[in-house]
């Protein structure tokens, strides 16, 4: 295994932000963090790249340990945090030269700089200091900076947060391309970006892990349950939608609209229309739901 989280539980006074964490990752694996604002991810990958350390539990990274051998972990990681630090005033290369140097990669330092602003595609805007970069070449420069000394581990807390919808998706590219050849994990609560990019994913709520699998498996999260969102013209008893045949469940969701659950696999939307007319209600819309990440998210972090 690349990374073994072991019972990690992280307090910040009286504040519980992990409680009892377990997992571990594969070499090759991308894995999307997932989880609301103040669930765990960031003091999780915090702790996996010993910038903190764990209240208990125990990490190991490619077999080190983030307490004993905390700089050989250093060497295997690179971490891209959620504000992007970057040395504004410099030059694109003159910032990796000098990341590059903190590393010590020696006479390697020049082709391996030569490879990685290929890699991240920043070699059209080497002439530029960094300040004048937009948000998208940014992040560029940071995956730069977090990858210049050949990592076997790629650490990403929000990578594409604020991005255009055009640098989302050369982001995201890139980080596949990278994950061809290394470890990967990702924070993120953009389901898009999960269902994109990652091949398997964790999501975190209160500090705990509520859900570990593919995103394709996710979905069985949701239950054996269809659902169908339609609005009439005027409201209805909802004691009489529920009578409709095969209808388990109807929740009103927003004045003259409905939700209604049936069993998988059975279309109840022939069963509404029909009610409809019989009770001359006027159909204004009715769009069967399909399964998604994000109802699976919302399910286990509500």
């Amino acid at each position: 295994m690349s990374i073994v989280v072991s019972n990690i539980t992280k307090r910040y006074g009286t504040q519980l932000a992990l409680d009892n964490v377990s997992f571990s990752i594969k070499p090759g694996e991308i894995v999307g963090l997932l989880g609301p604002n103040g669930a765990g991810k960031s003091t999780l990958m915090k702790i996996i790249t010993c910038f903190i350390p764990p209240t208990s539990g125990d990490v190991t990274v490619y077999g080190h340990d983030i307490r004993e051998e905390s700089l050989e972990i250093r060497k295997k990681v690179g971490y891209l945090p959620e504000n992007n630090p970057l040395y504004t005033e410099m030059y694109i290369r003159e910032s990796l030269e000098f990341i590059a140097g903190l590393h010590n990669l020696g006479d390697n330092k020049t082709k391996r700089i030569n490879e990685i602003m290929q890699l991240t595609g920043l070699d059209s805007e080497r002439k530029k200091k960094i300040g004048a970069l937009s948000k998208g070449y940014k992040q560029r420069v940071g995956l730069a900076m977090a990858l210049v000394h050949d990592p076997e581990v790629l650490i990403l807390d929000e990578p594409t947060s604020g991005l255009d919808p055009n640098q989302l998706v050369e982001i995201r590219n890139l980080i596949v391309e990278i994950g061809k050849q290394k470890t990967v994990i990702l924070s993120t609560h953009i389901m898009q970006e999960v269902e994109a990019v990652c091949n398997r994913a964790i999501i975190i709520n209160k500090g705990k892990i509520v859900a570990d699998d593919s995103p394709k498996n996710l979905l069985h999260y949701l239950g054996n349950t269809d659902r169908v969102l339609a609005g009439f013209d005027r409201d209805v008893d909802i004691k009489l939608l529920r009578q409709i045949k095969g209808v388990r469940q109807v929740t009103n969701v927003e004045p003259l609209t409905w939700m209604f659950e049936s069993e998988k696999d059975q279309d109840v939307r022939q069963e509404i229309f029909k009610f409809a007319v019989e009770h001359k209600l006027t159909v204004l819309s009715m769009q069967k739901e399909e399964s998604t990440l994000e109802n699976v998210f919302q399910k286990l972090t509500m």
